[in-house]
C-alpha cells in the first residue's frame, strides 16, 4: 500500500513529466527526437499519456542531455531538481544496495 508521500511524489513526478511533453510540444526538433526515439507516433501521444513508461521515457530524455534539461527549466521554472526527482520516482527503488 502507498503511502500518502508516496502518492504525491508519483503526482508531483506525473505532472512534471506532463510539462516536460508541454514544453516538447513546443519545440518540433526535440519532439520529433523524442518521439523517434520510443517509437511512438504523434497520433498515440494522447493514449500513451496514460502510460507510466512513457511518462518515464519524457524524464529520461530530459535526464540524458543537460542542456536540454536546463533549457527546459529556463523556460518553465521548473528547477532540475524537480526533474531528477521524477526521475528517481519513475525509476523505482535503487537495487544497487547499500551505500
Amino acid at each position: 500500500m502507498k503511502s500518502q508521500k508516496d502518492t504525491t511524489a508519483a503526482q508531483n513526478a506525473e505532472v512534471t513529466a506532463v510539462a516536460i511533453l508541454g514544453w516538447l510540444a513546443g519545440e518540433p526538433e526535440l519532439l520529433s527526437r523524442f518521439l523517434a526515439l520510443t517509437g511512438v507516433m504523434p497520433s498515440e501521444v494522447r493514449n500513451a499519456m496514460n502510460d507510466p513508461g512513457f511518462l518515464a521515457g519524457l524524464v529520461d530524455f530530459l535526464m540524458s542531455h543537460e542542456p536540454t534539461l536546463l533549457a527546459f527549466s529556463e523556460a518553465t521554472g521548473i528547477r532540475p531538481e524537480a526533474v531528477v526527482h521524477a526521475h528517481a520516482v519513475f525509476s523505482g527503488p535503487n537495487d544497487g544496495g547499500d551505500f
